[in-house]
C-alpha cells in the first residue's frame, strides 16, 4: 500500500511548533552531548573581541588592594616536624546505572467513527522539510503524529490527520465537520486493547489563526484530535480557509 506522505494542503498552517517537533525528553537527552559540542564550537569561533572586560566595583565599594610584588616566602623552620598524611575518608561506592527509559505507548493502527464511512488504517508520520506535519497522500489513510502523545497516553493530545478530498472526490475525513457530540470514535492499537472515545466538540479554526501549540500539546488532560481541512476553497492560495478539529475524550 502506498504510504507516501505530503503536506501540500497544510503547508503554512500545519507547522509544528519547534518545542514539540522532536521525539520528546528521551530524544533530547540523547542529543544533549551533540548540542554541547556544537555550542562550544560556535561560541569559541564567533568572537574576535578578546576576553571580556573586568567588571567595575559597585558604587561605594572599594576594590581590594593588590600588592605590587608578592611578599617573600617565610623561611622554613629547621626544627619543624613533618605531619603524617591525613587518613582518606571512607567513601562508600555505588554502582552507576542508567535510568530505565519509560515504555512507549502502543501505536494506533486503525480508526473507525460510528455513523460514518470512516474506517481507515493509521500510519505514523512526522514533520516535512518545510516544518509541516506530514499527511499520507492516499485518501484512505490517516496519519498519526508520532512525535506527540499516542492514543491512550496519560496526558497531551494525540493528533490524527488526513486529507479532506482528492483531485476528483471527497475523502472519508470530509465527514468530520458533521459529527455530533457523543459520537463514538474507536482506535485500534498494536498489541493493546482498542480505545473508545466520544466526540466532545467540532471546531473550525481559521488557518491564518492556527494555534499549533494547542493542537500538538504534550501536557494537560489526554484527548484525541482528528484534523482535516474545511471551510471555503481559496483559489488564490490553492488551499482551504480553515482546519476542522474534532476533539474527543476517552469513555
Amino acid at each position: 500500500m502506498d504510504t507516501t506522505t505530503s503536506a501540500v494542503r497544510f503547508r503554512g498552517s500545519w507547522e509544528v511548533p519547534a518545542q514539540v517537533a522532536t521525539a520528546g525528553p528521551s530524544a533530547r537527552a540523547r542529543a544533549a552531548g551533540v548540542v554541547v559540542v556544537l555550542a562550544a564550537a560556535l561560541l569559541s569561533g564567533c568572537s574576535t573581541a578578546g576576553p571580556p572586560p573586568q567588571k567595575a566595583p559597585p558604587s561605594g565599594a572599594v576594590a581590594p588592594a593588590v600588592p605590587a610584588t608578592a611578599p617573600p616566602p617565610a623561611p622554613a623552620s629547621a626544627s619543624a616536624t613533618p605531619r603524617p598524611p591525613a587518613a582518606s575518608p571512607d567513601v562508600p561506592l555505588r554502582q552507576a546505572a542508567a535510568a530505565p527509559l519509560a515504555p512507549r505507548d502502543p501505536a494506533p493502527r486503525f480508526l473507525t467513527v460510528e455513523g460514518t464511512t470512516i474506517s481507515m488504517e493509521i500510519v505514523e508520520v512526522g514533520v516535512s522539510p518545510d516544518g509541516a506535519m506530514e499527511i499520507p497522500e492516499a485518501f484512505n489513510l490517516a496519519g498519526w503524529y508520532r512525535y506527540g502523545p499516542a492514543p491512550g497516553a496519560g496526558s497531551g493530545a494525540a493528533v490524527v490527520a488526513a486529507h479532506v478530498d482528492t483531485a476528483s472526490d471527497r475523502a472519508p475525513f470530509s465527514q468530520l465537520q458533521g459529527l455530533a457530540a457523543g459520537t463514538r470514535v474507536t482506535i485500534e492499537r498494536y498489541g493493546a486493547p482498542a480505545l473508545n472515545y466520544r466526540v466532545r466538540s467540532v471546531e473550525l479554526m481559521a488557518k491564518d489563526k492556527f494555534d499549533g501549540g494547542s493542537l500538538f500539546r504534550r501536557d494537560g488532560p489526554h484527548q484525541l484530535r482528528l484534523v482535516t481541512c474545511g471551510g471555503r476553497w481559496l483559489d488564490e492560495k490553492q488551499d482551504y480557509s480553515d482546519n476542522v478539529i474534532v476533539t474527543a475524550e476517552l469513555e
